[in-house]
């Protein structure tokens, strides 16, 4: 309740994923949004940080909350935000992670001060609820987690390192190997 969402990005106008097949519309520029509330650091190609980085590097400041999914996490610790704490990210990315300054740890939401880091894709929606939690209360969190019906019940138990059969965790580890 209460907030504007606003994608921003360095120009205006559609940005694409790192795979190429999913635009997004960024309908405002970093120099335009110098102070959000809440700032939210989706994963991602990590080989170009400097736009997002210099920017949360000044709006993280004022910001009450800044928060990552998955590789989102190594803008926050390449701007710094993560020195020295623990944080997560998706597991192929710890070492990058670790190169920043911060303490990876295999769990799926972390929360220091003013700063919440989510692992994979999925850990993203207990990060928001977790958001939500603080700005609105647990009330308003649980009416969202109703209201999206997030009651995860995952057929397999291959969801962490820690829980994955080797084989898999090797299979999903050759598809990163074969990216450019």
């Amino acid at each position: 309740p209460g907030h504007d969402v606003v994608f921003v990005a360095a120009d205006i106008g559609p940005v694409i994923d790192h795979t190429g097949r999913c635009p997004l519309v960024a309908t405002a520029r970093f120099c335009d949004l110098t102070s959000p509330e809440v700032i939210v650091v989706p994963g991602g190609n990590t080989s170009e940080l400097t736009p997002v980085v210099d920017w949360l590097g000044v709006t993280s400041r004022t910001a009450t909350w800044t928060t990552s999914v998955c590789t989102g996490a190594i803008y926050l610790a390449a701007a710094g935000l993560l020195s020295g704490i623990e944080a997560t990210t998706h597991w192929h990315f710890v070492d990058e992670l670790e190169r920043h300054g911060a303490i990876y740890r295999e769990q799926r939401v972390i929360a220091h001060d003013r700063v919440i880091t989510a692992a994979g894709v999925s850990s993203g929606i207990d990060m928001a609820l977790t958001l939500v939690e603080r700005l609105h209360g647990p009330l308003i969190a649980q009416a969202v987690q109703l209201a999206i019906e997030y009651d995860p019940q995952p057929p397999f138990n291959a969801g962490s390192l820690s829980t994955a059969p080797i084989e898999v965790i090797e299979l999903v580890q050759s598809f990163y190997d074969v990216q450019p």
